[in-house]
């Protein structure tokens, strides 16, 4: 029987592999698995606690807020601000850039996350999550610049997820594979559940909301309708799965085998999804799984971001499906200019 192995045992041991490491990058993901267990505590309650349906407003993206989000992102914001591992965090759900207090100390990384996706299934008690991606401040100055927060996902040094469901699931890599932990309330501890997860190399699920196929710009719904024809013995099993959180649907199809579609459309241009706390956070973990994310056009990992709140259309799964989805975006682009 393999011994327990505690997401704390395994950061240490990641850890005596960097004979230069702090143990800061050690800190700050023993502060992130806190805060996991407290907004999952609170997940698994929120019909008791009160915390279901919406707070009344929107946030700056333009979306309404649940209660259960503002609660998620006041427990990231406490735990990472007070760890003093962190110059800086970002969050779906301020504005702008949040550094800690004066009286707190500082670290050398920067957060970014998503305290609370899948904002839209709360009531419904479908599976939720979070997202987050860590950055090292790399501007030589004591001031927080646009250099050390608008950094591409090509310099994540560690990013991950949680799953709030049938039970709760941490997932990160930084930079050594990807690898699972199950939140056990007996011990009080995430466990190491999934070792070196890679993405089965068949593709055996689509992810896409197709109600919107005539709004896809072209390329898109092709692409869909020529894995739906079942023409490739690759597809000859193929099925499609929609929860509608963003997290839960690349979980499973990281341990399924799977491509998650959320192109542009006419009303959101640019894309619906965020880059920074969504998109490549989950394509660093996918990438690292052995799949691929793209806009369609470009790596998500090698865009460099604008803005906080920038969005992108988001491709994300087995890369051969990601490839794919390029090249008839490409067709199309080309038939359109001809």
């Amino acid at each position: 029987m393999e011994p327990i192995r505690t997401i704390h045992r395994h950061l240490l041991e990641q850890e005596k592999k960097h004979p230069e490491a702090a143990g800061d990058f050690t800190q700050l993901m023993g502060q992130i698995a806190l805060a996991a267990k407290i907004i999952g505590n609170s997940v698994n309650k929120a019909g008791l606690l009160d915390v279901l349906g919406g707070a009344g407003h929107t946030n700056v993206q333009g979306d309404a807020v649940q209660k259960l989000d503002i609660l998620a992102n006041t427990i990231m914001k406490d735990v990472l601000l007070r760890s003093g591992t962190v110059a800086a965090i970002v969050s779906e759900e301020e504005e702008e850039v949040v550094i800690p207090s004066a009286e707190d100390p500082r670290g050398p990384y920067i957060v970014h996350f998503d305290p609370l996706d899948g904002s839209t299934n709360i009531d419904a008690n479908v599976s939720i999550g979070t997202i987050f991606g860590i950055y090292r401040k790399i501007s030589p100055t004591s001031e927080i610049t646009d250099e050390d927060i608008l950094q591409p996902g090509r310099s994540l040094i560690g990013a991950g997820y949680v799953v709030y469901g049938a039970s709760t699931m941490l997932v990160f890599s930084s930079g050594d594979g990807v690898h699972g932990f199950t939140y056990d309330p007996a011990y009080g501890e995430f466990l190491l559940s999934h070792r070196d997860i890679r993405i089965p190399d068949v593709c055996k699920i689509y992810s896409a909301n197709e109600s919107r196929t005539t709004h896809w710009p072209p390329g898109a719904e092709e692409f869909i309708a020529h894995i739906k024809s079942r023409s490739e013995p690759r597809y000859r099993n193929i099925t499609t799965r929609w929860i509608g959180s963003l997290v839960a649907d690349v979980h499973r199809n990281i341990l399924y085998g799977g491509v998650f579609l959320y192109p542009e459309t006419e009303n959101d241009p640019t894309g619906k999804l965020r880059l920074l706390y969504e998109c490549a956070p989950l394509a660093y973990i996918v990438e690292q799984a052995g799949g691929a994310a793209s806009t369609g056009k470009l790596r998500i990992l090698d865009i460099v971001p604008d803005t906080l709140h920038q969005r992108v259309p988001f491709c994300i799964g087995n890369r051969d499906e990601v490839a794919l989805y390029e090249s008839y975006i490409a067709e199309f682009a080309k038939k359109l200019q001809a």
